[in-house]
């Protein structure tokens, strides 16, 4: 009988108490895969989405049940299948956008791994990998800032809206965010925030266009999704870009044309981060971007709470309360 190991995943789509600990045999990489030990894995919203069943119908991120959660992680490579010459055993790695990681050990595709230089801890590896890419392309590539431009983000406080602050911050983007709490724009203010809205005390569009004197910003970032993409849009300058990237209050099911045309010709995208990151061309660089960004103090990473493995189901409770402060991890290594 071969090595057996503890994942946590689901038998059939449902809430956090869907999640199982279970004993399934360790993977074998096989040609051009890598078998990762893991020391951390991260929390987030597509794990949510991918546990509920509401990315189902994905193409992108496919759901087959039964399945092991968790979509990036980091640790040390235990095991190279053929022809893997980018990684060797010993080597620190970390990766996202690869499921599975919810588990001792994780097999992962080897042009998906990122070496991590000395100097990142591991948990900040995680950390830097889904939500970390996610802030840089948004700010990189789905809308490339330059000097003045000046962005509204929803959820300033939680894992994304942190990295993502400090990154336009670093473009040269004025940054005005909405948090829920008065400890919640402390954060937000000191990694950088021009202005902060309490949305639950204010109309977040109407403190958009006073901020802007009735202009609007170029780009909005919305992760909250259902319950702020209408006013998001219309906290838009003539042309800007509103970015729905997630949806902690509901996915967004419909936005009328004439809604964009209304709101100043704008533009509306809802897109993956797996097509900002098709290959190593575009996995490396901005990986070693974040790195390089951390190891030169000019990005603060922030782990709210490592929950051990077995404690996933409450991690997916904590996430969905939208009571984070930061980063969530699963500390597999114990």
């Amino acid at each position: 009988m071969g090595q057996t190991m503890r994942a946590v995943g689901v038998n059939a789509f449902g809430g956090p108490e869907a999640l199982e600990v279970i004993e399934v045999p360790v993977p074998c990489p096989q040609e051009g895969e890598v078998l990762v030990k893991l020391a951390y894995a991260g929390i987030n919203f597509i794990d949510v989405y991918m546990r509920s069943g509401r990315y189902a119908k994905s193409d992108t991120y496919q759901t087959p049940l039964p399945m092991v959660l968790g979509m990036e992680g980091a640790g040390q490579v235990a095991k190279v299948g053929k022809g893997v010459g980018q990684v060797k055993e010993g080597d620190t790695v970390a990766w996202c956008i690869v499921r599975g990681a919810y588990a001792d050990y994780a097999v992962v595709p080897a042009w998906r791994l990122v070496k991590v230089p000395d100097g990142v801890p591991l948990d900040v590896a995680t950390a830097l990998q889904l939500q970390g890419c996610t802030a840089h392309y948004l700010t990189h590539s789905a809308f490339a800032f330059k000097e003045g431009d000046v962005c509204l983000a929803h959820a300033g406080a939680g894992g994304v809206g942190q990295l993502l602050t400090q990154l336009a911050k670093l473009r040269g983007a004025t940054v005005i965010v909405t948090v829920g709490s008065d400890e919640k724009a402390e954060i937000a203010r000191s990694l950088g925030a021009d202005h902060v809205i309490l949305y639950a005390e204010e109309d977040f569009r109407e403190r958009v266009m006073e901020i802007t004197s009735g202009r609007g910003v170029d780009v909005v970032y919305d992760a909250v999704g259902r319950d702020t993409i209408h006013k998001s849009i219309r906290s838009l300058a003539k042309r800007g870009l509103c970015v729905n990237f997630g949806g902690a209050s509901g996915l967004v099911e419909t936005i009328e044309p004439l809604e964009l045309a209304e709101a100043g010709s704008v533009f509306f995208t809802r897109p993956h981060l797996a097509d900002y990151m098709r290959d190593t061309l575009e996995i490396e660089p901005r990986a070693d971007n974040l790195f390089a960004a951390f190891r030169a103090g000019q990005l603060k990473v922030t782990v709210d709470t490592a929950f051990p493995l077995e404690q996933a189901a409450r991690a997916h409770e904590t996430i969905e309360g939208r009571g984070t402060r930061g980063k969530l991890l699963l500390d597999v290594a114990g």
